[in-house]
């Protein structure tokens, strides 16, 4: 083709603009939000339970120090123990809490400790009335807070101080067995030293679990982990701002619904007749779009073998010492396989939007200039495949990395080119950094790629531009992950890391979601302009409102002071309210492909079923199951039962999971041949189906009644034991996760397996196929 190519095409005028109003409340929206999340952030500093210089018995003996406690927390995050237990309710669920059950230990060296020195026997001999007296005690010495600032020295009981020196054997003893610590290979850890710091570790986050905050009735956790023999139990707070959540919930409802009613033009479908210009023309493609099927190729694989991993770590909970007569563990451990499993998760969807964004800027791109410019060119063809090989080397670079710092095989660089060891920010610092590059590489070439149309189509313009700041955000709000240091406090740890998996995800890539959606309907001409720009407007204020402060809720137990109760349990409620609108219109969705026609045909069925599939799922696993577990009093008792990956895996696979398979089959479409794909819609009927009822039926057999009866466990018998293996072993718990194989099957043989032979076949389809013919340049219509 020549260079150049013709003079760009005539464009429309623009549609009259928008009411300011829109982007001015969107803006105040997040600007008031983002300043008291940054207010809360520089208070979690000050707020998180302080580390001792020294913890020592009464006598002064140091029993640890600082650098013990801090570099117990690093033998935490080499093993990827946060893959295998909880620490104050965060991380696995094949382990045990490992703050709640240190803190437990204490309370049973000090009824033991009080019993021999108040009644001369072991504590199991005593009649009732002496063991409640010994309980109130206990109680009693746990709520003191004998940390001196002046000092920084932190001085135990002498029944605290026998607890601490007996840690480093009973942990020694839980890592021996397979069977009890959930699938970790035999004698995990060994070595004393390491035992004895992430000991020392442990105990420090149970006696901030217990421990009264500096003038508080309430420990620096408020009060978590339920464990009523250590005093610990709900904080009043915790009932009241549960209350008003569900205020705020209905409010939120009602005024949505009011102003959706109020501007009916802000819903998804816009009411047009007839399909307007539709620039996504399937089988007409350029060579860097067809470079791009190497991008669909990559979340096919990672797909597949992310429910490969994720259906492992289930039979873990139910065998953990025996996969199917193998020992597994001996070879692939299951926090291992869990740390794939969420690295996976990440990157296949990340690569999803990466593919799907560019083919549309590459598109509005060649509209623009004709065919034998920069979008036909061997120079973008290139840089694509450049980017590619930098998202190629960051994922499987941070898999291997993963694997090798756990097992010993990178020294001192475990944390730099292994992992970090913090659940969903796995990755070793350089791969976090390199990813970031990537991602913001990513933003420039798609930035480079539409600024031509941005200047010339300005009805276009605002459209782009959304969609430009919507990619940027993206790696913006990933960068705190680098924030997070080798002696950095845990509640800061937790701070940061939250700052990635709900900021990140329920609020900047909701945005990103619900403006790739927008953009995408305008370019298939199914829906105006504006109508685009104010359901893009619209969600994302009401995103902005519930989602950004609503990160809050992930921080009641965290060291952080009960105000953040206050305000994630009020603003996790409004994430709800755009939820619930879009399950009103996923519906929409399928109805739109009455218009995307081609010869009585559907154009895109499949993109739209898959749309559908993210609407549902988007209101039952972040709304429904989400909102479930959001409110502080439930909170208190669920956080880190199995309710936790109910609304998990509902909401990352129902949500984005489903709308990045939608963005799969979207560009595979494009660059298919009409007779090929005919062929390929088969593979995409039994996976549409198969990840559906596959994921409905983890829900409804395993997950959901799971999680039911393990939060009845903790109120039951306590925190610490619905996260021991006197509960994840008894007969009902086992049961219900052989349930879960049920639909590990379906969604692992007729979801993921379909999906990933429809890439494959697809992109062996490209070989010796060269960009089709020009694209038509027709002027958008703006008739109704």
């Amino acid at each position: 083709m020549l260079a150049g190519g013709p003079e760009s095409p005539p464009y429309p005028a623009a549609e009259p603009g928008l009411s300011p109003w829109w982007l001015r409340i969107l803006l105040v929206v997040l600007i008031i939000t983002s300043a008291v999340l940054v207010w809360i952030s520089v208070r979690t500093y000050t707020d998180a339970p302080p580390i001792p210089t020294q913890v020592v018995d009464t006598a002064g003996q140091v029993i640890a120090t600082r650098d013990d406690i801090q570099e117990g927390q690093n033998v935490f995050q080499k093993y990827e123990l946060m893959n295998n237990g909880t620490i104050w309710g965060h991380g696995a669920m094949l382990g045990p809490d490992y703050s709640a059950a240190a803190l437990h230990q204490e309370v049973l060296a000090l009824d033991d400790a009080i019993a021999q020195r108040d009644a001369h026997a072991p504590y199991s001999q005593l009649d009732a009335q002496q063991k409640a007296a010994i309980s109130g005690t206990v109680r009693y010495l746990l709520k003191q807070n004998n940390f001196n600032p002046a000092t920084g020295k932190l001085t135990l009981t002498e029944g605290e101080a026998a607890a601490w020196r007996a840690a480093p054997g009973q942990w020694r003893a839980y890592f021996t067995n397979p069977a009890g610590n959930g699938g970790l290979h035999k004698d995990f850890i060994t070595n004393p030293d390491e035992l004895r710091k992430l000991a020392a570790f442990f105990n420090w986050t149970a006696w901030a679990s217990a421990a009264h905050r500096p003038g508080k009735a309430y420990s620096y956790t408020n009060n978590f982990p339920y464990d009523p023999e250590a005093g610990n139990e709900p904080v009043k707070g915790a009932v009241i701002w549960t209350a008003l959540s569900l205020i705020t919930l209905l409010g939120g409802i009602a005024a949505a619904v009011y102003t959706r009613d109020r501007y009916p033009s802000a819903a998804w479908v816009s009411g047009i007749s007839r399909q307007l210009t539709n620039q996504l023309v399937p089988g007409r493609f350029t060579p860097a779009q067809k470079a791009l099927g190497k991008f669909c190729l990559v979340v096919g694989v990672l797909f597949f073998g992310q429910t490969l991993l994720g259906g492992a770590v289930a039979h873990y909970r139910a065998e953990p010492s025996n996969f199917y007569g193998l020992h597994l563990e001996t070879i692939f451990p299951s926090n291992l396989l869990r740390a794939w499993h969420l690295e996976c998760a990440i990157f296949w969807i990340a690569t999803a939007y990466v593919a799907a964004t560019l083919f549309m800027g590459i598109t509005l791109r060649r509209r623009h200039e004709g065919p034998g410019g920069l979008a036909d060119s061997a120079l973008l063809k290139w840089l694509v495949n450049i980017l590619f090989v930098a998202f190629a080397i960051v994922i499987f670079g941070s898999i291997f990395g993963t694997w090798a710092g756990m097992t010993g095989a990178l020294g001192q660089w475990w944390d730099f080119l292994g992992g970090t060891g913090w659940e969903y920010l796995e990755p070793g610092k350089i791969w976090h950094v390199l990813f970031l590059v990537g991602m913001l590489v990513w933003f420039a070439l798609l930035f480079w790629i539409v600024q031509p149309v941005m200047a010339r189509d300005l009805n276009a313009r605002p459209l782009i531009i959304a969609m430009l700041l919507a990619t940027l955000a993206i790696p913006l709000f990933y960068a705190p992950v680098l924030l997070i240091g080798m002696k950095t406090n845990f509640s800061v740890v937790e701070l940061w890391r939250f700052w990635l998996i709900h900021l990140w995800v329920e609020g900047y890539l909701e945005f990103f979601a619900t403006t790739l959606v927008a953009v995408l309907f305008w370019m298939l001409g199914i829906a105006r302009r504006n109508v685009a720009l104010k359901v893009i407007l619209f969600d994302g204020i009401l995103y902005f409102l519930g989602g950004v402060l609503g990160t809050c809720h992930h921080w009641y137990f965290t060291g952080q002071s009960q105000a953040l109760m206050a305000i994630g349990a009020v603003m996790s409620a409004m994430e709800v309210v755009p939820l619930t609108l879009l399950a009103a219109e996923a519906w929409d969705f399928v109805n739109c492909t009455r218009l995307d026609q081609h010869d009585g045909q559907v154009t895109h069925k499949w993109v739209f079923y898959f749309l559908m599939a993210c609407g549902f799922w988007n209101f039952v696993g972040a709304g429904i199951c989400g909102f479930l577990i959001n409110t502080p009093i439930v909170s208190y008792f669920e956080v880190g039962t199995m309710l936790t990956p109910n609304h998990g895996h509902a909401a990352m696979m129902g949500t984005f999971g489903m709308l990045s398979l939608a963005m799969v089959v979207l560009v595979l479409q494009q660059i298919s041949t009409p007779a090929r794909w005919a062929h390929l819609q088969k593979f995409l009927k039994v996976a549409f189906w198969g990840t559906n009822i596959g994921l409905a039926l983890m829900v409804a057999l395993s997950l959901f009644p799971g999680g039911l009866c393990q939060v009845w466990d903790v109120m039951v018998h306590g925190y610490w034991h619905a996260r021991s293996t006197l509960y994840t072993r008894s007969s009902l718990a086992v049961t219900l996760e052989w349930l879960r194989m049920l639909g590990d099957v379906v969604f692992i043989a007729f979801g993921s397996l379909p999906i990933c032979a429809f890439v494959v076949m697809s992109w062996l389809g490209l070989w010796g196929r060269d960009s089709t013919g020009d694209t038509p340049h027709h002027a958008l219509s703006t008739d109704a």
